[in-house]
């Protein structure tokens, strides 16, 4: 088969999906669940301040009513106006995880989880953000100390065998 040929067949599962709305639901890629209110999304921990960032997008056209718990406690609620987003940071220690956890909160109704989410906070302690500490003298340059001292210590031996060679005893 000639490239072209192959290429154009790689490429069909893609197009069909593009093409085909009904097609695209059978893939694997994440979809909201349009039952909920609102969504959810966390970034990552910024290692400056040690909090998280969590955005919720209300998906209806009416207020939603929230409430975000990290490790089962409650850390922020309020609402969220109609098609808008709302952002909040969430601390998370140094060296610790939290569960981040969204709800949404009704008149006459429980609680009822619409996303959760495990965030880690692994940032480096003791430098600045980008340098690494010193630990030592980098690896090629004792790699070239070494094969230099041993390039001096073959031309002694050389030298020193070069000399005594040639003699003879009459």
């Amino acid at each position: 088969m000639r490239i072209y040929t192959r290429l154009v067949l790689a490429a069909l599962p893609l197009g069909v999906t593009l093409l085909l709305p009904a097609a695209a639901g059978a893939w694997p890629w994440p979809g909201g669940d349009h039952g909920d209110p609102f969504t959810m999304s966390v970034d990552d921990v910024g290692c400056r301040s040690g909090k998280v960032a969590v955005r919720l997008h209300n998906q209806t056209r009416q207020l939603a009513r929230f409430d975000l718990k990290a490790d089962g406690v409650s850390v922020a609620s309020g609402s969220i106006p109609a098609r808008k987003s709302i952002e909040r940071h969430i601390p998370v220690g140094k060296g610790s995880g939290a569960e981040i956890e969204a709800y949404s909160v009704g008149d006459h109704t429980p609680e009822t989880l619409i996303d959760s989410s495990r965030v880690e906070n692994d940032c480096p302690w003791g430098h600045r953000h980008g340098h690494l500490p010193y630990t030592g003298p980098p690896a090629d340059l004792m790699g070239k100390l070494a094969t230099a001292g041993g390039l001096v210590v073959m031309g002694g031996i050389l030298w020193w065998y070069g000399s005594i060679w040639p003699r003879s005893t009459p």
